[in-house]
């Protein structure tokens, strides 16, 4: 499939509501958008399959929707540390930093990714710190014999104990989703998880006040997670 054949699929889904939330929220961007929702995209990336060369090409076109299925569907094997420098530095507008390092992200299946997220949560670069903790979350749900120990979770709440009182809002949102994850992980790291997740959350992040603060707590803090830790 060709970068032109996935924006046709894209402009084919176009949601003029959504269009018009992003001409509102972002009237500066460099980008245009047919406001197409994220579930949607995801089922495109899924349709796609995925494709290195096709999600570089994507990621060069001025649609929004098409960078956002070119991060869903790139090849972790061909990602290279140099590529995810460049990208983490081009995110921009919307939901592009989520998709890039959650969200199931092909970032978080790169062979480098436990250094990557260790690097990008000390970094002085917001977007690299918000991206660090992203990853984290998705490595806190891994299985895999090459996962990261409870040593190397322990060592990222820490940091998130240190640096919390200087985050803004949306690395706050980012902190609070990896304790969301990290905190399910094992019953070791529940109890610091759930200690940070208080005392950060709710956290705030709707300026305009329709949507609910994201509460980490309700997550960690549940009878069926501790039946199923052990824990309580």
């Amino acid at each position: 499939m060709t970068a032109d054949e996935v924006i046709a699929l894209i402009e084919a889904r176009a949601d003029p509501r959504g269009v018009a939330h992003w001409q509102k929220r972002f009237p500066d961007s460099a980008l245009r958008s047919f406001g197409v929702g994220l579930t949607q995209l995801r089922k495109l990336a899924k349709q796609v399959g995925r494709d290195h060369a096709l999600a570089l090409r994507l990621w060069q076109s001025d649609v929004y929707e098409a960078r956002v299925v070119g991060l869903l569907v790139d090849e972790p094997a061909k990602i290279t540390r140099a590529q995810a420098e460049e990208q983490v530095e081009a995110l921009g507008e919307g939901q592009l930093a989520h998709v890039f390092s959650s969200c199931d992200a092909s970032l978080a299946k790169v062979p480098f990714v436990r250094d990557l997220a260790g690097d990008w949560v000390r970094s002085d670069d917001p977007v690299r710190r918000r991206c660090g903790y992203g990853l984290i979350y998705e490595l806190s749900k891994s299985k895999n014999k090459s996962a990261p120990s409870d040593d190397d979770f322990a060592a990222w709440l820490a940091r998130i104990d240190a640096t919390r009182g200087d985050a803004d809002v949306d690395e706050l949102m980012a902190m609070g989703t990896a304790l969301m994850g990290v905190g399910k992980r094992s019953a070791r790291l529940w109890p610091e998880a759930l200690r940070l997740a208080r005392a950060i959350s709710p956290i705030d992040w709707d300026p305009t006040g329709a949507c609910d603060p994201f509460d980490v707590v309700k997550h960690l803090d549940n009878d069926a997670l501790k039946s199923k830790l052990g824990v309580g």
